[in-house]
């Protein structure tokens, strides 16, 4: 009867413990955007005085910093 029992709670740790790295592994983020040193692809935005900006543009002046503000409240 100890044999089943320990059967059982090793059983039981077993499936806690998957279940764990299963949820673990789930929740990972998914990887997108570039990746560190690949060139941004070409674009155009608006400036602070709404006027088209490319980043081409940008790039003929010198090296350039792009900063993102995710989820900025503008």
């Amino acid at each position: 009867m100890k044999s089943t029992q320990l059967a059982a709670t090793l059983t039981a740790c077993w499936l806690f413990i998957t279940s764990i790295a299963l949820a673990a592994e789930a929740a990972a983020p998914e990887k997108s955007g570039l990746s560190v040193g690949q060139k941004a692809p070409a674009f155009m935005l608006k400036d602070q005085n709404d006027r088209d900006v490319s980043l081409e543009s940008l790039l003929k002046k010198g090296p350039v910093a792009l900063v993102f503000y995710r989820s900025a409240d503008w």
